[in-house]
């Protein structure tokens, strides 16, 4: 497995695999060819057919600028391995002198068809079963596995992860007005955390959880800093929930960087082994994998042993299976902002039932990824990422 700073990737949404990504490769391409006088990119299938809702191709032209950049959208042609293709040509004198097909493959990712692009692999452990067996054999638990293998100064970029998750919190609860795409959405989590504050107990609680888990939300719906956990559109989740824990049971930094490892520890395996990619399986692989990252952080807080833990995760990415990916209008707003809160407080859920729990259970977290990954490929493309099918076509 890939370091976990290629997990929690800080940038700007809405969308870590149609805006981010294309960023990323719009860049790579450009520094590759300076002689080139213009540009032109060609978008496929997912890409293409939501590229406009999720600014790609304003992510693309502004990063290519000076120079001018020509965007084709064949959202009809789906290339072969993966449905997020990009063709990038550099052109001079008229005529294409270098061509390159990528794919976004999900939170941020790009691959070249056969691998993953600047891959570079940091973990001796791929399954939660090895990583399981490890904690067994060592006496340790998942946020040591990190420690041991990144080194103490993960702790550095986490904590900086912390506190933009944070900030994004702060931005979007004060934050008023209409969300951008057309749609005519309000902003909600304002409204909501105003009005958390006139109940008590736990409609109190919950009420705070969905206003955290809007609040980052709805930053990355208008285009702003936040961080993927595992993707721009699931990024709420996980932020929502440790905010709450840090806040209502004063929880030390130190042991909110160590779930945040936690938690992308358990992200990344479903990223080896699986996708967390909605154009490719589906809002299971966003938001799904985002409250199993959740539901293990949250359990590690609470003192959950290991076996507890995976317990979390596995109940979080399990009753989210076969969730579909359907964005009105192509934009990261309906439905994935209030998917982003009830995942949160799912992920409360989950903790809560595997702390009652011995931490034994039938089907594994292993199962369950292998599970998503195959329910994901069985889905028919109009409800990934598409547009085509789902919530976005049934609006009267």
């Amino acid at each position: 497995m890939e370091s976990i700073r290629n997990l929690y990737k800080i940038g700007h949404g809405p969308s870590s695999s149609h805006t981010m990504a294309p960023q990323k490769a719009a860049l790579m391409f450009k520094e590759e060819n300076k002689n080139a006088t213009s540009f032109r990119v060609t978008l496929y299938g997912s890409l293409a057919a939501t590229g406009k809702g999720h600014m790609t191709d304003v992510a693309i032209t502004n990063t290519l600028l000076p120079y001018p950049t020509e965007i084709i959208w064949q959202p009809e042609i789906v290339l072969p391995y993966h449905t997020n293709g990009m063709k990038f040509e550099a052109i001079a004198d008229e005529q294409p002198i270098k061509e390159w097909i990528v794919y976004s493959i999900g939170g941020g990712d790009l691959s070249d068809g056969n691998s993953k692009v600047n891959k570079e692999k940091l973990y001796d452990k791929n399954t939660m079963k090895q990583i399981l067996q490890w904690c067994h054999e060592t006496g340790k638990t998942f946020w040591e596995y990190v420690e041991d293998t990144e080194g103490k100064e993960i702790y550095n970029y986490l904590l900086e992860v912390w506190r933009t998750m944070v900030a994004a919190i702060h931005r979007g609860i004060d934050a008023e007005g209409l969300l951008p795409g057309g749609l005519g959405l309000q902003r909600k989590a304002s409204m909501y955390s105003i009005k958390a504050k006139g109940y008590q107990g736990s409609m109190k609680s919950r009420a705070l959880i969905y206003s955290y888990a809007l609040a980052v939300s709805e930053e990355n719906a208008s285009g702003n800093v936040i961080v993927t956990a595992p993707t721009c559109g699931s990024s709420g989740t996980l932020p929502s929930v440790l905010y709450h824990l840090k806040v209502n049971h004063d929880f030390s930094d130190q042991k909110i960087v160590r779930a945040l490892a936690t938690a992308a520890l358990i992200g990344n395996i479903v990223k080896t082994n699986a996708s967390v990619s909605g154009a490719e399986v589906g809002c299971q692989g966003e938001v799904g994998v985002a409250c199993a990252m959740a539901a293990g952080a949250a359990c590690q807080l609470f003192g959950g042993s290991p076996q507890q833990i995976e317990y979390a995760a596995e109940m979080g990415l399990e009753h989210h299976l076969g969730l579909t990916c359907d964005p009105v209008c192509g934009l990261v707003q309906v439905p994935c902002i209030e998917r982003n809160a009830f995942a949160a407080a799912r992920a409360l859920d989950s903790c809560s039932f595997a702390m009652l729990s011995d931490g034994k259970h039938l089907i594994n977290f292993d199962k369950v990824v292998r599970t998503m990954q195959q329910t994901g490929h069985d889905l028919p493309s109009l409800y990934k990422e598409t547009s085509m099918g789902g919530l976005a076509i049934n609006l009267d």
